[in-house]
């Protein structure tokens, strides 16, 4: 019997062949290498947000947006770009009296909104963190700090990794009596999650800021690297 392929599937075909192995001959060897590039943080996210109490649901939710509103006016003052403000919650809660034996007495409303807002220039985020206070804010937490464009530190981990892998391969051929003829294969897993440093900044800061350091952070990424020795 003959069976006729679809013309887009033999169309696809020679690009199924683009990524063929061709078979070891030798003997196979995998190793696993980690590269690690280091970079200090240049961007800081915080949460920031206002939490207001008041007799009726109304009058919470109408305090709250004002003092919001003011909060995140100081941020614009401040340089935070708008599109670097993101309303992350914004909750209404009951608030009860308890005690014991007795139903839960109703006291009043709570309401609180939170934003993410994102730093991009750290000598500043200090002064940023202070005018949040000044303006009404009364629930901060974080910093997260990353690497704003963290491309051309993981390429240089790519590269130690795959450095590190071709290192190990030409020890254990030598070991073994072989040498390394190729690389048969390489596949990336997901590196370690980024490890932030303490290191101190060389930078002036205003008497009364609240302190901000950056750290030093480490980007890996591993390599699965298979070899064919012989």
């Amino acid at each position: 019997m003959k069976i006729l392929l679809p013309l887009a599937l033999l169309a696809a075909t020679p690009a199924l062949a683009d990524v063929t192995t061709t078979p070891i001959a030798g003997t196979e060897l995998d190793v696993s290498a980690t590269g690690i590039a280091t970079r200090t943080p240049d961007l800081m996210v915080i949460n920031a947000g206002v939490v207001t109490q008041a007799n009726k649901a109304g009058e919470a939710m109408r305090a709250n947006a004002a003092a919001m509103t003011t909060t995140e006016a100081a941020l614009k003052r401040a340089g935070v770009a708008d599109r670097d403000i993101q309303t992350q919650s914004i909750n209404l809660q009951p608030q009860y009296r308890y005690g014991d034996n007795v139903p839960p007495v109703l006291t009043g409303y709570q309401a609180s909104n939170r934003v993410s807002v994102r730093l991009r220039d750290l000598n500043n985020a200090g002064s940023v963190l202070d005018a949040l206070v000044a303006a009404g804010a009364n629930q901060i937490d974080g910093p997260t700090l990353s690497v704003d464009r963290p491309e051309s530190a993981l390429d240089e981990a790519r590269a130690k990794a795959l450095a590190i892998a071709r290192t190990r391969a030409e020890l254990y051929a030598k070991a073994a009596g072989l040498r390394v003829r190729r690389i048969v294969r390489i596949s990336e897993s997901d590196g370690a999650p980024p490890v932030v440093r303490p290191m101190m900044m060389s930078r002036a800061k205003a008497a009364d800021a609240t302190p901000v350091e950056a750290g030093e952070q480490e980007l890996t990424v591993t390599l699965s690297v298979v070899f064919e020795l012989n």
